[in-house]
């Protein structure tokens, strides 16, 4: 009870020993700190110049307002600072809230290196090599060109002021801080979780949203968020597609249809068609075969021509179908790309997406009246188009020719080559012979324009009539002579002679071009073109009649024939 009386009876510290004692424990709390030592601090006052903190020393610390940015603390928070010094002349300490935001992010930058996190930064200048970044708070790292990007940097310029995420490849602070970044490995890994997401939660049918990144020759890709869909170019509509910029443009943002998706091999294949029904769908309820369609062609090959008959219906007429009469070799002939046709729906494979086409059925046949346009016995005046090696052809109007035989030249000329009678471009007169529309032939000549020479000679002569001709030729088997007509006959060597002493070849050399000559009918055929000629008969002839002459005349004065032999026979003795 004595003690405590005592205790209870003890002096009472007034106010100024508390401070004293204060001040005490803090100068004690101080000498714990070097200058440099990050330190708490709270908000007593602020002005429109400073932010005064107590940092629990007998001075506060002034920090000048503009080291907190656009947001300055209020009364009461808790802020921290570097200890720069401890007291000045005046007794104050000196703070700094700008070299502790410093230190601190330094210590984010070094945890970020040491756990392999992404840090924040700006581009701001493109420097030898790569990339000068600015990461805050007087830090500054530098980012090769070869890992600025996934894609290859065409322009550097493109990237000065991006805002972005890097990964700390190199960190140095020895001696000065030398920091290396790597922003093309955080794409590549925020790229990766984009798309395993989009695998996750998309379907295929549903809508997503992109904006066309690049083109090729087989469409265009377009982005979905750092990772790339393909929209091929049979899928930006159900008609012909020949350039993927006049569906979509470069940066432009669009709507599609997921119609293909496969994660193992990271593909996504989008559409813009498949928002309206394939019109194949429909085909048979609009189109019939037999049908005259009005279309546009979009595309020629070596064997026909595409045309589109509706956006999504496309359809193949084969060159074979494009004329009834003319001959097409290619389809630059007769049509272009771009040009509006009508032709007949032919047939079609719905399965297939296939319909055929023809365009000449969509015209009359000229071979159906060709009967009636190019009668037998009709007389024309053509040119001619080709020569083959047994005649020509002579076109009677575009597409239809006439075929001229080398038999139908001349009545009596034997032509072997046509080339020596006829020319292409050559304006010749014909007359149709033959003219077949069924079999599509018409045939026509040149010695029909006048009377059979063989017939005429018929008409005149017959086996037995005596002819006056013209020796054309010698052979070794006879003599050709030239009769009425300019016809042919053929005197054989063995009846060049009723001398039956003379040989025949001798006979023959007594003969030549150019001779006249009288000889009998011996055969004739107007229809084979023969004719037989025969002196030995005409002279065995003459013999006979002018027997019968002196034998049937009674006046003769007792002269026989018996008389006109012995004469004869005289005459070659005296001779």
């Amino acid at each position: 009870m004595g003690a405590k009386e005592v205790e209870m009876g003890a002096a009472v510290p007034s106010k100024d020993d508390i401070q004293t004692q204060l001040q005490e424990q803090y100068l004690k709390s101080l000498e714990g700190l070097e200058e440099g030592d990050l330190v708490d601090g709270h908000v007593i006052q602020v002005t429109n110049d400073f932010v005064f903190v107590d940092v629990g020393y007998k001075s506060e610390g002034k920090i000048p307002i503009v080291e907190f940015g656009e947001n300055p603390p209020k009364i009461g928070e808790t802020v921290s600072v570097i200890l720069v010094k401890k007291e000045t002349h005046s007794g104050e300490i000196v703070v700094s809230k700008k070299k502790a935001d410093e230190k601190m992010y330094w210590r984010a930058v070094a945890n970020a290196f040491k756990d392999h996190q992404p840090i924040e930064g700006q581009i701001d200048k493109e420097i030898k090599g790569g990339f000068e970044v600015n990461l805050g708070h007087g830090l500054r790292g530098f980012l090769p060109a070869s890992k600025a990007d996934v894609q290859r940097i065409e322009k550097g310029d493109k990237l000065i002021g991006l805002k972005s995420e890097f990964y700390l490849e190199r960190l140095y602070s020895e001696k000065k801080v030398n920091i290396v970044l790597n922003r093309r490995k955080w794409m590549e890994e925020d790229i990766e979780k984009h798309r395993e997401d989009f695998f996750q939660r998309t379907q295929i049918g549903d809508t997503v949203k992109g904006e066309v990144k690049s083109f090729t020759s087989f469409g265009a890709f377009i982005d979905l968020g750092g990772f790339d869909g393909l929209l091929h170019i049979n899928d930006m509509s159900w008609g012909h597609v020949t350039r993927p910029k006049d569906f979509v443009k470069k940066g432009q943002e669009i709507e599609l249809k997921v119609i293909r998706m496969e994660p193992e091999e990271r593909r996504i294949n989008l559409s813009l068609k498949h928002f309206t029904p394939d019109p194949w769908s429909t085909f048979e309820e609009r189109y019939h075969i037999g049908d005259v369609v009005h279309g546009k062609v979009t595309k020629l090959t070596d064997y026909g021509a595409f045309i589109e008959v509706e956006e999504g219906i496309e359809g193949l007429a084969h060159i074979s179908e494009f004329s009834w009469v003319r001959k097409v070799r290619k389809p630059e002939e007769m049509l272009h790309v771009g040009d509006e046709v009508e032709c007949m729906v032919l047939n079609y494979d719905l399965q297939a997406g296939k319909v055929s086409l023809g365009l000449k059925q969509v015209q009359d046949n000229p071979w159906d009246q060709v009967s009636e346009k190019y009668p037998v016995g009709m007389r024309l005046t053509r040119k001619i188009v080709k020569l083959t090696s047994v005649g020509a052809f002579v076109e009677l109007e575009e597409g239809i020719d006439g075929f001229l035989h080398i038999d139908d030249l001349s009545w009596t000329k034997h032509v072997k080559n046509p080339a020596s009678e006829l020319a292409v471009d050559q304006e010749i007169e014909v007359m149709v012979i033959e003219s077949d529309s069924q079999d599509r032939n018409i045939r026509v000549g040149v010695k029909q324009l006048s009377e059979d020479p063989w017939r005429s000679f018929a008409k005149a002569f017959r086996v037995g009539s005596t002819v006056d001709g013209v020796v054309s030729s010698v052979t070794d088997f006879g003599v050709f002579v030239k009769v009425q007509g300019d016809i042919d006959g053929l005197i054989k060597k063995q009846d060049l002679s009723e001398d039956k002493d003379e040989q025949y070849d001798d006979a023959l050399k007594r003969f030549s071009a150019g001779m006249q000559v009288k000889a009998l009918v011996i055969e004739l055929s107007p229809e084979r073109q023969k004719l037989g000629l025969s002196i030995r008969d005409l002279v065995r002839r003459q013999q006979r009649e002018e027997m019968s002459r002196f034998m049937q005349d009674d006046s003769s004065d007792g002269y026989t024939l018996g008389d006109i032999l012995k004469e004869k026979d005289g005459g070659r003795k005296t001779d």
